[in-house]
């Protein structure tokens, strides 16, 4: 029974991604009334219409989003799902995002579920999708040295 629970918050979760990278208000029915949501920038919101003010936030920023389902990693934990992967899009400027050799356009999403409803969602990102914030880039080179290259 837990095996077929976990398959199905992890459905969810698939669904919600799929959701947000449509812009389907019917995302809203994956969610708990009294849901809780941290976003960066934003910080913690309770409820459904705190929901709505961080998508409104944040979609103002982008003309487009889409996530690379091919490359989440998703663990389980009792009642947690969480997504690690990739994803890009179109800012409003009309700049494309991730910005190569800048940022790679990863994020975090821990999902907490009641049972197949999530009651938490904290979204771990860059807000700064273009890569724009100069002063934000702290070291002269952006990307890691991977084994082999020294």
């Amino acid at each position: 029974m837990t095996e077929d629970r976990n398959q199905q918050r992890i459905a969810v979760a698939i669904d919600y991604f799929r959701k947000v990278d449509a812009g389907d208000p019917s995302i809203m029915d994956l969610l708990t009334d009294d849901i809780q949501i941290y976003f960066p920038k934003f910080g913690v919101g309770y409820g459904k219409a705190d929901v709505g003010r961080a998508v409104q936030g944040m979609m103002s920023s982008l003309r487009k989003i889409e996530h690379d389902f091919d490359r989440m990693n998703i663990l389980v934990s009792g009642d947690h799902v969480v997504v690690e992967g990739f994803e890009g899009g179109i800012s409003a400027n009309g700049t494309p995002w991730p910005v190569e050799g800048r940022s790679e356009g990863r994020y975090c999403n821990v999902f907490q579920f009641d049972g197949l409803k999530i009651k938490r969602l904290h979204i771990y990102v860059d807000p700064d999708f273009g890569s724009t914030h100069e002063e934000r880039f702290l070291w002269q080179t952006v990307g890691m040295t991977r084994p082999g290259d020294i």
